[in-house]
């Protein structure tokens, strides 16, 4: 194969992913900026905090549960080895808080909420109702795409919070009920480990990931082809950006807040 074919084919992909994330920058700002401009839509705001917090709780608290419980068994195990079994609830605390909380309950959220979006939206489109707001003098980003990021924002900290407690409980069960750790003992240790930074870190991840899943599901709802083809591929590559955003997002405030 022609090397300059492939250094051109290779130069096409770059100039393709630079000008996506050109045009998701420019969503994100135009989206934000509607946020703090008139009119306002509350119902809207309403229905948005209530699908993306209210009705996301359950499968996050379960994912926490679970990721605390099987932390606690796998940190226990490794510990063994080393005679360092009383580091379970110190490391659990900071796994679950720093890590896997915000991470696996960001990426829950963009399975349930950024499809949700991003299929909502594709069909308003692909039916014409996105039109008819126009029509209606109804500025479709504001109407459609303001109250659900705001919510986002607002709504993942307090269910990243939540799966933090559930995450630390879920690994507090299995170590008092099933390896012999003593409540209060396991509790003071949670909680002395534990520093304000290492909460801030969570709740601030939460935000970035919330602002993600909302931006990734109405950017590709907006921009969505024709038929039910195209719902479907805006509803699955929504879903894909926002996975891989959440953890290069996790990657970079990870350095920002922890960086030696």
């Amino acid at each position: 194969m022609n090397p300059l074919y492939m250094l051109g084919g290779l130069g096409r992909v770059v100039l393709s992913l630079f000008a996506n994330f050109g045009k998701v920058s420019l969503f994100t700002v135009d989206a934000i900026s509607h946020i703090f401009r008139p009119p306002y839509y509350p119902r809207e705001f309403v229905v948005a905090l209530m699908n993306i917090g209210w009705l996301s709780l359950p499968v996050v608290g379960l994912t926490a549960i679970f990721t605390g419980g099987a932390l606690a068994l796998q940190i226990y195990a490794g510990g063994a080895r080393f005679n360092a079994e009383a580091v379970v609830p110190q490391i659990v605390a900071i796994g679950m808080v720093r890590e896997l909380g915000p991470v696996l309950g960001g990426l829950m959220i963009a399975a349930r909420v950024t499809s949700s979006i991003a299929a909502e939206i594709a069909t308003m489109k692909v039916t014409e109702q996105i039109d008819a707001l126009v029509t209606l003098s109804t500025h479709p980003m504001k109407y459609l795409t303001a109250p659900r990021v705001l919510a986002a924002i607002l709504t993942v900290p307090v269910l990243v919070a939540v799966g933090d407690v559930i995450g630390i409980a879920g690994g507090y069960v299995v170590a008092t009920q099933s390896l012999g750790f003593n409540a209060a003992v396991y509790l003071q240790n949670t909680v002395n480990f534990l520093e304000l930074i290492d909460v801030i870190s969570s709740l601030t991840k939460g935000a970035a990931f919330g602002l993600i899943t909302a931006v990734m599901g109405c950017y590709y709802g907006m921009n969505s082809g024709r038929g039910a083809q195209g719902v479907g591929r805006a509803t699955k590559s929504s879903v894909e950006a926002a996975a891989i955003m959440i953890l290069a997002a996790n990657f970079i405030l990870t350095g920002v807040f922890f960086s030696v």
